[in-house]
């Protein structure tokens, strides 16, 4: 803890943020017509600002004090002055609808893309990072990643108002403006200051936010489990503690941003304004000073801080996006991708027979400690192998492997005698059928689920793939039949229930390799009779490679291998393997005196 800790404590160099604006500006650039628009309206709208204040610091001075205004001519200047005022609000109207827009379309386009990474990326990756913290990154981390391009619009909105009030103020007293300039190394230091402390606040903030996303995930996914050991005490103190330190730093941040931010720009107006009325004052006193150019100088003066302030109330919505930014950045850059096909992959290449070969594969998830050692062996096809052996003996880690969900190092995995490397991901994807023990349901219906939302699949296809597992006994049985709803992973149907739909959903593809990891293992003995039948026929002119905890259920198996720390230790049919009196034999045993109690 401590360790992370001093990695988000410390303030995010400048540049590291210049980096971080740089890797992010490709994203917008597909819409860049409108922050180039919105670019163009913004300095528009400063002419406008300049313009104005001369319409009624002429209208002042050249009518109002001479006493030769008419009711015509107050008409007149009051027709331009609001003809002004209309452009410009049409041109604010805009420019603010161009700038919000892009970064709405920004904001779509990098979630898109993240969540399209996220699904190439490997297993391993999963593995490492909680699902609350990815979670937190692909939606809080990017919104607050669009909120920081509403700033380039606040900023350029306030260069060209700063400017061009600046050069109004000149022109009408260049040597009042010069003495205004004393106040911008103050300016300076404290925007300096604010980028340097705030991104420390906020790397924690968001750090804390998605450490509470994380306690939610859990909390939320595991609720059963904790109302079952009785642990809302422990989840609730936790989740106290989680949220108390997001707390903490929101605090630190607000009260930040409420000390150097608008109230700071607020006192250096102030400051310009009793600058400006102090030496105008004492201009009146040995002479004559027209209110035309107090008033003018006064609204120019005000349009140059008024920006700022808006620009000062934006940093912190920079400083979070910018965080943010380095954060979904880090999920971009991640290098833990899903294994490819080999560059010489053959684009063409089909899976026909189902022929499968590990010729002395050796693998580990994190490349150092082996899970797998020397594994070798040949299932022909439409023969059915069996994976037996303790926990942790690698029974899992062999189909990770033939699934292609992680690289392994050393050794050959074959299939149809060609390097499981040069298959399209696509064609292994479609042959290989794999059916785990914790079948997960979506939100939808029973046909819906079973199809996978492929539309190519007709409804005759899945009615005969629940017919062949033995699951249309009790489809049928619902109200709604194959339209009848499934709520969140499938909460109201039985596990015996899910997993005759998770059998269904991978016959429905016929594919040519089934796997089954466990398939029976949450499956009373009664529907696992039931659906043993299917089993059968499913294995038909198909290669099955299975994991089972009940040994009972592959004793027909045409080898069973038996694997110890990632070796097979024993291999055979069941006959062969009780002849041995080894590893399988103390199993078998153990097994049968467990259900003889």
């Amino acid at each position: 803890m401590a360790a992370r800790e001093s990695v988000w404590a410390r303030s995010m160099p400048v540049k590291e943020q210049l980096t971080v604006i740089r890797r992010l500006l490709p994203y917008a650039k597909p819409f860049k017509w409108f922050f180039i628009g919105a670019i163009i309206l913004s300095g528009l709208i400063s002419v406008v600002n300049i313009y104005l204040p001369r319409v009624l610091q002429y209208f002042i001075d050249h009518y109002l004090r001479t006493g030769n205004a008419t009711v015509t001519i107050m008409w007149y200047f009051a027709g331009l002055y609001f003809f002004g005022m209309f452009v410009r609000a049409i041109m604010q109207f805009l420019q603010n609808y161009t700038s919000t827009m892009g970064a709405e379309y920004m904001l779509e386009n990098v979630r898109r893309q993240m969540f399209q990474k996220l699904h190439r990326m490997g297993m391993r990756y999963f593995d490492q990072v909680p699902g609350g913290s990815i979670l937190s990154r692909l939606t809080n981390d990017t919104m607050s990643f669009s909120n920081f391009w509403a700033l380039f619009n606040t900023l350029f909105t306030a260069f060209f108002a700063v400017v061009s009030s600046f050069i109004a103020m000149y022109l009408t007293d260049s040597q009042i403006a010069l003495w205004l300039l004393i106040f911008m190394p103050f300016l300076g230091l404290t925007i300096w200051y604010y980028q340097r402390y705030s991104s420390k606040v906020y790397r924690r903030m968001r750090e804390r936010l998605s450490e509470l996303n994380t306690k939610l995930s859990e909390a939320i996914t595991g609720i059963s489990v904790i109302q079952q050991f009785r642990q809302e005490h422990r989840i609730n103190g936790e989740f106290d503690h989680t949220n108390d330190a997001y707390f903490r730093t929101r605090q630190a941040m607000i009260r930040t941003n409420s000390l150097l931010l608008s109230p700071l720009i607020d006192l250096f107006y102030a400051l310009g304004t009793v600058m400006v009325l102090g030496i105008f004052g004492v201009r009146g006193l040995n002479g004559y000073v027209a209110a035309g150019v107090v008033y003018a100088f006064i609204t120019y003066l005000n349009n140059f801080y008024n920006p700022m302030t808006q620009m000062m109330d934006n940093l912190s919505d920079f400083q979070d996006g910018v965080v943010a930014g380095s954060r979904v950045l880090r999920v971009m850059d991640d290098p833990t991708i899903a294994p490819a096909p080999a560059q010489h992959a053959d684009p063409d290449a089909r899976i026909t027979r189902g022929k499968i070969e590990f010729k002395h594969v050796t693998f580990a998830y994190d490349g150092k400690h082996p899970v797998l050692k020397d594994v070798s062996f040949v299932a022909e096809p439409g023969q059915t192998v069996a994976l037996v052996g303790q926990t942790g003996s690698g029974k899992t880690s062999t189909i990770n492997v033939l699934m292609r969900f992680y690289e392994f190092q050393s050794g050959e995995v074959l299939i149809d005698d060609r390097d499981i490397r040069e298959y399209p991901a696509e064609e292994l994807r479609k042959k290989m059928g794999l059916v785990l023990q914790e079948p997960f349901m979506f939100y939808g219906d029973i046909n819906s689920n079973i199809r996978m939302f492929d539309d190519q699949i007709s409804d005759e296809r899945v009615r005969e793939a629940a017919k062949f597992v033995k699951a249309d006994d009790f489809i049928n049985d619902l109200p709604e039949n194959y339209r009848s709803r499934v709520i969140e992973r499938g909460a109201s149907y039985s596990s015996g229930q899910r997993q005759l739909i998770s059998f269904a959903r991978t016959i429905v593809t016929d594919p040519k390799i089934l796997i089954l990891d466990e398939a029976t293992a949450n499956v009373d003995t009664e529907t696992e009779e039931m659906i043993q039948t299917g089993l059968d026929r499913i294995q038909q002119d198909r290669t099955t490679i299975a994991i089972a905890h009940r040994l009972s259920t592959i004793q027909n198996a045409d080898l069973i291998l038996v694997l110890n720390q990632g070796q097979i230790v024993e291999r055979g049919t069941n006959d062969e393997l009780l002849a041995q009196r080894g590893y399988y034999y103390d199993m078998i045993q153990l097994q049968n005196s467990a259900h003889a109690k």
